[in-house]
């Protein structure tokens, strides 16, 4: 088996960048892991690599799905490890780069092979959510999955949905499940410590400051006319594409719901919490994984990249 580099980091916190930098450096291919930067048309509100970054290097998963197509996590660590394995084939270091955590742990740890959700059933409760709301669901859930609806948010429609899901079609709960993971299909690289797995940390209030600062730059680059393409298709309001980060306001201001003032303090204030949340996740869950600041230095950076070159070389 051979090298690979795994970033995680919250949004705006600069892992575009880096990867980049390292995919110069280091021969690389740049391989997404998150989960809104798959969907085609949105390549501004999901902040995807620009056309110039793409010619810089190779990028893979990024744009590849059509916005009606759910991505989960399982199918996009079978994506993933299939361009893992390109990569090694041509002699490149793949450099699996998002802010997806589950992405990354699927990859590396695996899930439980649930089978496949009946599509009646999922519409029942899509249509549920809709009317009731994900609170009433979620208390619906304490019910019947109990382990589930504890580490769950009770806004956290997605997630909630899916959960009822598993329960209703399968009979058994999600937590249920979770128990009986399939190996990660990187599980057996990770464990020869072939994997440099990062997370960049970026000081709470700078990471703020750079949420607000980008999406300023999405609006000045055309955000508000992909959310129109965007509403243009008239999707599921469920799909997690209509959920982007910003999506949900932007579409409020072009329908009237809302000012633009108001629809892009929400958008700022919603991606805040977002990068709060992923900081806590990754603190959490990825505890393992050494730390980077937001901006290397250059001595810190040459640490990292002779650190990877020894490991392939190795």
């Amino acid at each position: 088996m051979k090298q690979a580099l795994f970033i995680a980091g919250p949004t705006a916190s600069g892992k575009s960048a880096l990867s980049l930098r390292l995919a110069k450096d280091l021969d690389g291919v740049i391989i997404n892991a998150d989960s809104m930067q798959v969907y085609k048309g949105l390549r501004i509100v999901t902040a995807c690599p620009s056309e110039a970054d793409e010619q810089t290097a190779p990028h893979r998963l990024y744009r590849f799905l059509d916005p009606a197509t759910p991505c989960s996590a399982v199918f996009w660590a079978e994506q993933a490890m299939a361009h893992i394995k390109a990569a090694w084939a041509d002699e490149r270091t793949p450099i699996v780069i998002g802010g997806t955590g589950m992405y990354f742990k699927v990859l590396l740890e695996g899930i439980a092979e649930i089978p496949e959700i009946d599509a009646g059933i999922r519409s029942q409760v899509r249509a549920e959510c809709e009317e009731f709301g994900s609170a009433v669901l979620h208390e619906g859930l304490l019910r019947g999955d109990p382990v589930t609806a504890a580490r769950l948010a009770p806004g956290d429609s997605q997630r909630i949905s899916r959960a009822i899901e598993v329960l209703r079609s399968t009979g058994k709960p999600l937590s249920a499940w979770h128990k009986e993971n399939a190996p990660g299909l990187m599980q057996a690289a990770d464990e020869a410590g072939l994997i440099g797995k990062y997370v960049i940390n970026p000081e709470r209030d700078q990471l703020y400051d750079r949420c607000n600062m980008r999406f300023d730059m999405m609006l000045e680059a055309g955000a508000e006319d992909e959310v129109r393409a965007l509403m243009a298709l008239g999707l599921d309001a469920s799909l997690p594409v209509m959920r982007a980060l910003g999506v949900p306001s932007l579409i409020s201001m072009i329908k009237g719901e809302t000012s633009a003032e108001v629809a892009i303090e929400d958008a700022k204030t919603q991606t805040r919490r977002f990068a709060k949340r992923q900081l806590t996740w990754f603190r959490n869950q990825f505890s393992d994984w050494e730390r980077l600041p937001a901006q290397l230095s250059e001595s810190q950076y040459r640490k990292l990249f002779a650190k990877n070159t020894q490991k392939s070389v190795d």
